[in-house]
């Protein structure tokens, strides 16, 4: 999985910026119960939740693409909407039939709280990954104003740092990459 070694940046073209949008926007009311958020992490603000699937399929594209320009083959993203239990924990992208997480933050945020990538990490919502020491992740940078992305070197779960997210709110239920972290593996 590690076929480069070196942050990538590219730039994301704007047809694959308006896709992700529109995924966005279809996805975030069938969040929840009844389209009503995350409540289990306290998370109901939905114009949040969109902005949040909407950074998360550029970062997927942008790893979709520098893995097809290093001549690996690529399955994803998804771009169908799952409703309720239908919603999987599924990896983000198959390179070369490898599952591949990709996490992703906008500059931003990275601005606000420090370049970071969030995990569930809650009781009743967890990201199954954790589990898996030898799964894989990219991380990613996204500016939403140059629509460029920084692409981090596929990692293992079993080599990361995981601290506690800066938020109180979020302590408890989410497990925190800070970027920094990454430069010391």
């Amino acid at each position: 999985m590690r076929h480069f070694l070196k942050i990538q940046t590219i730039l994301v073209e704007s047809s694959l910026i308006a896709k992700a949008k529109g995924f966005a926007k279809k996805v975030t009311p069938t969040i929840g119960s009844r389209g009503n958020g995350y409540q289990d992490t306290n998370q109901v603000n939905l114009p949040k939740i969109e902005k949040d699937h909407f950074v998360s399929k550029v970062g997927e594209e942008a790893v979709r693409i520098i893995f097809e320009q290093l001549g690996r083959k690529v399955r994803g993203p998804d771009y169908q909407i799952y409703e309720g239990k239908q919603k999987s924990w599924d990896s983000d992208l198959y390179i070369d039939g490898l599952g591949l997480a990709v996490k992703t933050q906008s500059s931003l945020l990275a601005k606000k709280f420090g370049l970071s990538w969030t995990f569930q990490a809650g009781s009743s919502r967890k990201d199954p990954i954790l589990n898996h020491g030898n799964a894989w992740v990219c991380f990613v940078e996204f500016n939403e104003t140059t629509s460029q992305c920084k692409v981090y070197p596929p990692y293992q779960i079993k080599e990361l740092i995981f601290a506690e997210p800066k938020l109180e709110r979020l302590k408890g239920s989410k497990k925190v990459v800070y970027a920094e972290s990454l430069s010391a593996l």
